[in-house]
């Protein structure tokens, strides 16, 4: 039997402010994405290292990690203090800045697909401006987009990120969703859903012609934290490639977690495009499409990017700082860290009886519970027992963890060994308490 909690966390604070916060803010949060948890969203004082503290007092082990973007963990010193530095120089020009130079050498330096390079604000943005280019350098109008991959908000691409299983349509011929009210039919005439993982089905797809372009994390990790299948990224550039479509990975989450490269060379693919954002700056609101120079190079030609907080000065300064920051020593040591983390809530589900996937990579992970082999594509997500999940995240942030409802850990630099080990005990107690619950 799990023992009992000797002092259940209290979230009632967080709970009087929301309901007086929703009198200013609709739904008192400014993305809804902060939305659906239970007990409901937090209000936070401040962030510690992998700590977060919030206005009732409690002091909680983090593994949502800003969304993915807290890659060094909360506040770290260098970056702190690059920005401070930036803000005594300037804060907003209108023009450029040595420091954007400097945060495009480095990021040309790490990733194989940057020939060239431009900065936005979003992941949502800069994901506009890759179709944008698609199109324009086809002639085309088609996005392919593949199901359970996310590429933003806008009406033109939030087409079954999550779609309910009723209205999916069949697995070989995915119906395409809308992921909000309000959504114009008129912008999803222009992308087409398929399932990732599935070569056959892309290739079939490419073959009629009029493909633009061809958008996927190279990694699902929106939803789960699945791998590509072997050859998978290697045929879908070479089909692009042979049918005339331009290829876009999507890197917002995996780009800087799964190495200093992306997955693109974790994978050794090079994509034509490729887009940025999250854990490019530690949580400042920086985003970048890079690409082939022949690509990039016609946004000085025809192709309309713009953006008045674009390079914004102090966000590159952070941005200098974190990627000087992720250095082989802070892989090697996050890494194994991530592992041992990832291993551990696994082993603890299973002596605990919970059935479940751990599934992903060094320091991001995915928890599913009720599966009976590791996801290969969204379809096979749905299947998870959601419910179950959920009651385990609420069992852990009354203890002190913090983990997303929909199965993602992300792990920091700041996550060392100690808080490892208490986050690993704290599963241990949550898995038997759920294990009962799902038993009843």
């Amino acid at each position: 039997m799990p023992r009992p909690l000797q002092v259940p966390l209290s979230f009632d604070k967080s709970a009087a402010q929301i309901a007086a916060g929703a009198k200013l803010v609709a739904g008192g949060v400014n993305s809804n994405f902060r939305l659906g948890m239970s007990p409901g969203p937090l209000v936070f004082e401040r962030g510690e290292g992998a700590h977060l503290i919030d206005i009732d007092g409690n002091r909680l082990i983090d593994y949502y990690g800003g969304m993915g973007a807290m890659v060094l963990g909360h506040n770290p010193a260098p970056v702190c203090e690059a920005v401070t530095r930036q803000m005594q120089s300037g804060i907003l020009f209108a023009g450029q800045s040595m420091v954007e130079y400097r945060a495009a050498e480095l990021i040309q330096a790490r990733i194989p697909s940057a020939q060239r390079i431009r900065f936005g604000s979003s992941g949502s943005e800069v994901a506009q401006a890759a179709m944008r280019l698609a199109r324009a350098a086809t002639g085309r109008r088609t996005i392919v987009k593949f199901e359970g991959h996310y590429h933003g908000w806008f009406d033109n691409i939030l087409w079954s990120t999550a779609p309910a299983q009723n209205a999916a349509g069949p697995s070989d011929e995915p119906v395409r969703v809308a992921g909000s009210l309000g959504q114009s039919a008129d912008d999803g005439r222009g992308v087409d859903v398929l399932q990732w993982n599935d070569l056959a089905a892309l290739e079939r797809r490419l073959a009629r012609g009029d493909v633009a372009g061809v958008i996927m994390e190279p990694a699902m990790c929106n939803q789960g934290a699945i791998a590509p299948l072997p050859g998978y990224l290697e045929g879908a550039l070479a089909a692009c490639r042979r049918h005339g479509a331009i290829l876009v990975f999507d890197e917002v989450i995996t780009g800087f977690r799964l190495g200093a490269g992306g997955a693109q060379q974790r994978f050794a693919v090079t994509p034509d495009l490729s887009i940025f954002a999250k854990a490019i700056a530690n949580g400042f609101p920086a985003a970048a499409i890079v690409g082939r120079a022949d690509l990039m190079d016609m946004f000085v030609d025809g192709v309309l990017h713009g953006g008045t907080f674009n390079s914004h000065p102090v966000v590159m300064a952070a941005l200098v700082a974190t990627q000087q920051e992720l250095t082989p020593a802070h892989y090697d040591a996050t890494s194994a860290r991530g592992l041992r983390l990832r291993d551990g809530v696994a082993g603890a589900l299973a002596a605990a009886g919970v059935k479940a996937q751990v599934t992903g990579f060094e320091s991001m992970f995915h928890v599913a519970f009720g599966l009976d082999a590791p996801a290969r594509n969204y379809r096979d997500l749905a299947q998870a027992n959601k419910r179950g999940y959920a009651l385990f995240a609420l069992a852990l942030l009354r203890r002190g963890v913090r983990v997303l409802e929909r199965g993602a850990w992300f792990v920091s630099a700041a996550h060392d060994d100690a808080i490892v080990d208490q986050t690993l005990a704290i599963v241990t107690e949550a898995a038997l308490e759920v294990a009962a619950q799902l038993e009843g």
